[in-house]
């Protein structure tokens, strides 16, 4: 009886020293692989936005591209709820905003709401808003404006008022 004991307390303690063994070798060889995975991270996302700006080039070529950018008038107080843009009377955009959004426009930032491929020549631009004033009655506004489209890429920054939608074309 005693010597089966001491076996199975022999090969217990064998067992014991193994597991101690294995876990400094998987602590290194996880310090390693954890590097390897923050390397191939890294190459992934630089792959990856490198495919965005080919993706859009593809897509969007220079001489159809259109973009649509909203943004406030500077010291605008307004609470913008949402946003509507429609080109040649088809919806190309629709957004509402949260907090954090208006915020961000309020604080002098602008959004990219639309990018798409139009013809050269002149183009209906629609732009409808929804929100609420300083004084918290409703706000509703729709414009129509024309767009003229040439070979290049055309920009078009729609700026918002309490009172006015204003179009900004480059």
């Amino acid at each position: 009886m005693i010597k089966v004991r001491d076996i199975i307390i022999g090969i217990s303690m064998l067992f014991l020293s193994m597991t101690a063994y294995g876990q400094e070798i998987t602590k290194e060889q996880l310090k390693g692989l954890d590097e390897q995975v923050q390397e191939i991270k890294s190459e992934v996302l630089s792959i990856a936005a490198d495919l965005n700006i080919l993706e859009e080039k593809l897509i969007y070529p220079s001489n159809t591209q259109i973009s649509v950018f909203v943004s406030l008038e500077k010291d605008e107080t307004f609470r913008l709820d949402s946003l509507e843009v429609k080109l040649e009377g088809e919806p190309v955009a629709h957004h509402i905003y949260t907090y954090k959004e208006l915020e961000a426009l309020q604080k002098g930032g602008v959004q990219r709401i639309y990018t798409g491929n139009i013809r050269s020549g002149r183009h209906d631009l629609q732009v409808s808003m929804i929100g609420k004033s300083p004084g918290g009655s409703e706000l509703e506004k729709t414009e129509s404006y024309f767009v003229e489209k040439g070979v290049g890429p055309k920009i078009v920054e729609i700026r918002l008022t309490s009172d006015d939608i204003n179009i900004r074309e480059q």
